[in-house]
């Protein structure tokens, strides 16, 4: 909505719709705040200029609290904690700059923690008013036609506040209001006063200075009362002879309300509007059998209206003697599997008390449950059977409902059959198991054999050990592996896609005189191809060209070609199927075409497929009993959709289909081989999708949903109208309604026209909606372009033009965020135009486009660069900055970049007070960059840009932010400090102080990292203080800061010395090192040297095992001697400045000293020769004892010999004995003497 007054160009940003449903709203002034909001506006001592001081003053409702938050654009900007609990607080934010600009709310401190924040206050740049906000306040008395009030809130006391209605020029109404709230009434809402309203505000001194258009409010008389409901008290189901309520609500009140009953005109009871305040109800007493039936309730007026009353819900009363019978189902299946449970759920549409479960096989059997849900084992075989269920209700807890429909469990043997994979699966676990066993004997028998041959080799039988075990873990994995074998996803293995076969000449009118057959592949790795006849013969190997396909050349057709060809595509490791059967009949007849269609339906449309092989040929479509054609189409390729708009009994029967040249006399083809028709019972086609988006990379996973609402099922998947993959998991799984087939990872040849079908044993299912699944990357990148441009208003229309790189493809269109392209289309040319009519908000995203080619598996291009559309009546907001920064030296270059949301359109520079703009920027480059080189004093000033687009737009540009450019270097620099100084903790105050050469300049706060400057001022004198509240770790950091003159000659000075602050609670720890070095020498002295990045402090020394400081120094040199060994150690240091001594920084690194020197290394190197020499000593008494003992080891071992001769003589025996029970045994000493004689054993 735009208004007639200069200069504004207000933005509706959003549009709230009010349904009033002839809401009676108060006059009187009614509170604007909500009961836990805070209330913000502004104060300033400037009544013609606020934005030169301004004051926010945040107000709690609750009058009282501890702590106030201000929040600037959703993020703290600072608190204030009074010193004693108040109702309200300032904030003084000073003059307002593009720094301060922004939205602003307020919070204020709750027992349980902050309060909601405040209604958003939009500070704008300096010289405009606030934004006013506008909203709807209703009370709850609804009386059709009445009084409306809308509430302007504009922020600052005294303004004049205007209501704009659009489509008027002139206000609808103004007020001057004490406060800074507006009440605007509009009394008795008639259609009349149905539009769009904003407010605006300005100042009762000035009225030239408006504020910025509210955002717009959209009444809309409602021509319909709100529904109705009805709910029943104990329950719906009531016994006879008991009492019940009917509770009837509405959200209009201050109505009455009329019950009525089905099949009855007049209402049963009626409520006025005294009783429906009170909160009462309908009353049935008593309740018969005439009493059960369908209520609803209706508003009762008590005056004419044209307003119309809506559809209510509906509430059925049962009246029985006992309550009706539940229903009763089982999940997953009526069928237990082995090791798996059965759930039986009871299920009633309206509350109960408790569910029933009866078992007919035994009497005692009763299971009682709240939720309905009854879980069913069937542990030896204890299930099955019949069950039923029942139910009561809590307003009748001693009468119990009618059983439900009995429902039969069975189990796997009863169903009837036994399945592939269960036969399969229990085998291999059978033979697993035995192999098992086997194993197990074997190596038991290897162990008993080994210990009667007496085998001590261990490896033998640790052998055996580890085959056994490496068995059993085997074993176990191809368990879990057969139990594996019904997965959730069917994986889809793809065979070689099938090349494409068709037919080429250069006499159109007797193609038979040079006939050529061609083969094209899909995949791109196709090596050769192969032409046969009639399946056996070998005619021709061809290899692949770049376009993987080849040329078979055949000439004049003689009696000896006739016959039916097929090409196969060969690759490294496999041979594709054949491609469809070219049958040639004649020498000079026309190949014979080939007919198919999909399973007819019922009422629905039918496409019949007429293959005829040669391009530019006609195609007539027969019927069998009819002489005439049915249809004939034109020369459309070398194929033809004959199409059957409504499929009934009638068109049944058997098809076929001729092709003839384009031109007399005509020259047919023998008639393709008939087609029937025939319309079968089908069940509902099946839903059919890919769980991601169907335009794929290659090597991506792609999975296929099938799924229907009937059970039992069991699934095909067919790609171009050939069956690829099943899922019979409908007798493994008999609840199953879904299967999922899987392909891992997707090639070139994989992208086709995919579809499902469902059936159960005779009756199939309708074809399910085909997806196209287009492989995407094979194919050059299209372009996609927006006309008139990407920029459009909300109810036009535009047009994407994807343009191609090949002709004959088709095209799709995408957006991001939906899964499935938006349009498809098919085009002769190379380019596709894709109409996005009357687009609105939600049509606004990123596009992309894709082609593909429909005859060999969809492969695709890739995908083409995004656009980005809006729809809006303003162009988006550019952005303008600087780099490397907006504060440059003079003699450096310098980018200003112009950067926004909308691609594909120009940039203009524009610098203020200069009438022409600086710089074009054409929308061909890809980014809006101004280049300026060696600048000079000349380019000081402020730049902004906006948005050029190259097509004539009555979309409204909008100008960027400004940028300061800054040239230093002309002015002496300033000087830069801190207060209170650099090292200040999280949460306090701080003050920068930049002081400079010149008066009335102004000043720019810096920081390094930062492109923009912080914050700029223009104080009265040579001085400026920058305040930066309740500082954070990430306001640390290096400063600097520049003056600069805004009048001629547009000076700037050099930065200031650069200071660093410290924002933390302990300042950084210092380093420690040694001068000359950490080891002590004989009579020298070492010179700790303590270092901080801070100047001003104070610092000392520790020395572990010291509890007091050791030394403190001023510039950090501490010198340590060794006297008495007193100096060897552990040393750290830390310091304080010098403005704050009790706030200590952290610890150094700990460094150690090291050595010896004086009275003390002496005696310890007497003390170590004294050790050294003993050592000595012991060592040579150790010698001389071991060679005494030496010389006297002769005599020993001979001594020893004779009697280890003895001993082992003794074993050995003892052995023989053992080894042969029957031999004769000797005396102990005769066998003594015989041994020591013939086996003389040595030490």
């Amino acid at each position: 909505m735009t208004l007639d007054r200069p200069g504004q160009r207000p933005t509706m940003l959003r549009t709230f719709t009010v349904l009033l449903f002839c809401i009676r709203l108060s006059l009187g002034m009614t509170s604007i705040v909500m009961q836990s909001q805070p209330e913000l506006w502004i104060e300033t001592n400037y009544p013609q200029a606020p934005w030169e001081n301004i004051t926010l003053w945040c107000k709690s409702p609750s009058r009282i609290s501890s702590k106030f938050l201000l929040l600037k654009d959703k993020t703290q900007m600072t608190w204030i904690r009074p010193s004693s609990k108040t109702f309200q607080v300032s904030f003084p934010l000073g003059a307002l700059t593009k720094y301060n600009a922004g939205l602003y709310r307020c919070c204020y401190w709750k027992e349980t923690g902050w309060s909601e924040p405040s209604k958003v206050l939009e500070l704008e740049a300096p010289g405009q008013l606030p934004k006013p906000i506008f909203w709807i306040q209703a009370e709850t008395s609804p009386l059709p036609g009445c009084n409306v009030n809308i509430l302007c809130h504009g922020w600052l006391q005294d303004l004049v506040f205007m209501l704009f209605k659009e489509g008027y020029a002139e206000p609808v109404d103004y007020q001057i209001p004490t406060g800074t709230v507006a009440i605007f009434s509009i009394a008795n809402m008639t259609p009349e006063s149905e539009g769009v309203y904003i407010c605006r505000t300005h100042i009762q001194m000035l009225p030239t200075l408006w504020s910025e258009p509210s955002n717009p409010l959209k009444l809309i008389v409602a021509d319909t009362f709100p529904k109705t409901w009805l709910l029943a008290q104990p329950s719906p189901v009531v016994q006879m002879g008991q009492h019940m309520s009917l509770w009837c609500r509405g959200p209009v009140d201050g109505v009455g309300l009329a019950l009525y009953k089905k099949g009855e005109d007049k209402p049963l009871q009626l409520l006025d509007t005294a009783s429906t305040d009170d909160d009462e109800s309908f009353f049935l007493n008593n309740v018969t059998y005439s009493d059960a039936g369908v209520y609803s309730c209706l508003y009762l007026l008590s005056w004419k209206t044209s307003i119309r009353m809506t559809s209510h819900n509906t509430m059925e009363l049962v009246v029985v003697d006992k309550p009706p019978k539940p229903s009763l189902s089982a999940w997953p299946s009526t069928v237990f599997k082995l090791g798996k449970a059965i759930t039986l759920q009871c299920r009633v549409p309206h509350p109960v008390l408790e569910f029933s479960l009866e078992w007919e096989e035994r009497a005692t059997f009763q299971k009682f449950s709240v939720d309905g849900d009854f879980i069913i084992s069937n542990a030896e075989r204890k299930g099955t059977g019949t069950y039923s269920c029942s139910y009561r209700i809590e307003a009748h807890p001693n009468i119990w409902s009618h059983r439900s429909e009995p429902l039969r469990l069975m189990g796997p043997a009863a169903t009837g059959f036994l399945t592939w994979n269960y036969v399969l699966n229990e085998a291999i676990r059978l033979s697993l198991f035995m192999q098992l066993v086997a194993l197990l004997l074997v190596v038991l028998w290897i162990r008993w054999k080994c210990r009667r041959l007496r085998i001590r080799e261990a490896w033998l039988l640790g052998t055996a050990q580890g085959v056994t075990m490496l068995f059993i873990v085997t074993v176990l994995f191809c368990c879990g592996l057969c139990n594996g074998v019904l997965t959730e996803e069917t994986e889809i293995i793809m065979p070689t896609p099938k090349p494409e076969l068709w037919a080429e000449t250069n006499f159109p009118l007797a193609p038979w005189k040079n006939l050529t057959l061609w083969c094209r592949s899909p995949s791109g790795s196709t090596k050769e191809f192969v032409l046969l006849k009639d399946g056996t013969g070998w005619i021709a190997t061809r290899p692949a060209s770049e376009q993987v396909r080849a040329a078979f050349p055949l000439g004049a057709l003689t009696q000896s070609h006739t016959g039916s060809y097929h090409c196969h595509s060969w690759e490294e490791m496999a041979v594709s199927e054949p491609s469809e059967a070219l049958e040639l009949v004649g020498t000079d007849m026309l190949p014979k075409p080939v007919i198919s269609a999909s399973p007819p339906i019922r009422g629905q449309k039918l496409q019949i497929r007429c293959k005829g092989w040669l391009a530019g040929m006609e195609f007539v479509l027969y019927k069998e009993g009819v002489q005439e054609p049915v249809q004939q189409l034109g020369a459309v390729g070398r194929e033809a959709f004959f199409t059957i708009q409504r499929m009934e009994a009638k068109d049944q029967g058997n098809y076929s289909c001729r092709t003839h040249t384009e031109k007399r006399p005509f020259k047919w083809s023998e008639p393709s081989e008939p087609l029937e028709l025939v319309i079968k019972e089908m069940y509902p086609k099946p839903f059919f999708k890919t769980w991601a988006s169907p335009v794929v990379t290659p090597g991506a996973r792609v999975t296929f949903n099938c799924s229907t609402p009937h059970q039992h099922m069991s699934f095909i998947l067919y790609k171009d109208g050939s069956e690829i993959a099943s899922s019979d998991r409908s007798w493994a799984s008999p609840g199953a309604s879904a299967a999922h087939f899987l392909i891992i990872s997707v090639g070139a040849g994989d992208g086709g026209n995919y579809s499902c079908r469902y059936y159960d044993f005779a009756i199939w299912s309708e074809p399910s909606d085909p997806v196209e699944l287009v492989v995407t990357e094979y194919y050059p990148q299209p372009t996609l372009l927006a006309q008139p441009g990407p920029v459009v208003l909300p109810g036009k229309n535009v047009t994407l033009r994807c343009q191609g790189a090949f002709p004959g493809m088709r095209f799709a269109l995408l957006q991001e965020g939906n899964q499935v392209p938006l349009q498809f289309q098919s085009t002769s040319g190379n380019s596709a135009d894709f109409l996005l009519h009357t687009v609105g908000a939600e049509d606004s995203g990123n596009y992309s486009c894709v082609y593909y080619e429909t005859t060999m598996s969809n492969r695709g291009s890739h995908l083409s660069k995004p656009i980005m559309i809006w729809v809006t009546d303003t162009f988006p907001k550019p952005w303008l900055f600087a780099e490397p920064s907006s504060v440059v030296p003079v003699g450096k270059n310098v980018t200003l970049w112009c950067q926004g949301p909308v691609h594909g359109v120009g940039y203009i520079l524009h610098k203020e007070r200069e009438a022409t703009s600086v710089q074009l920027w054409g929308s061909t480059s890809n980014d809006g960059a101004f280049p300026i080189t060696n600048i000079s004093g000349a380019s000081i000033g402020r730049y902004s840009c906006c948005y050029h687009p190259d097509w004539t737009s009555p979309i409204k540009i909008q100008p960027s932010n400004t940028l300061e450019l800054i040239v230093t270097g002309l002015l002496p620099k300033p000087s830069l400090l801190a207060q209170p100084g650099p090292i200040v903790a999280p949460g306090e105050n701080m003050t920068f102080q930049c002081q400079g050469e010149l008066p009335d300049s102004t000043f720019v706060l810096l920081k390094e990292g930062t492109q923009e400057p912080l914050e700029q001022q223009k104080p009265s004198g040579y001085r400026a203080d920058f305040w930066m509240p309740a500082v954070r770790g990430e306001d640390s950091g290096i400063y600097s800061c520049v003056y600069y003159l805004d009048s001629a000659p547009f000076a700037a000075s050099n930065h200031s010395d650069f200071l660093e602050i410290w924002v933390t609670d302990k300042p950084p720890k210092p380093s420690l090192s040694a001068w000359p070095s950490t080891m002590f020498k004989l009579g020298k002295d070492i010179t700790l040297q303590c270092r901080g990045p801070l100047p001003g402090v104070e610092f000392v020394l520790e020395h572990d095992g010291e509890e007091a400081p050791q030394q403190f120094s001023e510039d950090g040199d501490f010198v340590i001697n060794n006297v008495e060994g007193k100096g060897i150690g552990n040393y750290s240091c830390s310091y304080r400045l010098q403005a704050y001594p009790d706030i200590w920084s952290e610890p150094s690194d700990a460094l150690e000293l090291v050595g010896a020197a004086g009275p003390a290394a002496q005696e310890c190197t007497v003390g170590n020769i004294v050790r050294s020499s003993l050592i000595v000593v012991v060592v040579v008494a150790l010698g001389v004892v071991l060679a005494i003992e030496w010389k006297k080891w002769p005599r020993l071992r001979t001594r020893d010999s004779e009697t280890d001769g003895r001993d082992q003589t003794i074993a050995l025996e003892e052995c023989n004995q053992e080894g042969e029970p029957g031999a004769n045994t000797s005396s102990p000493s005769s066998v003594s003497q015989e041994t020591s004689v013939e086996l003389p054993v040595p030490i």
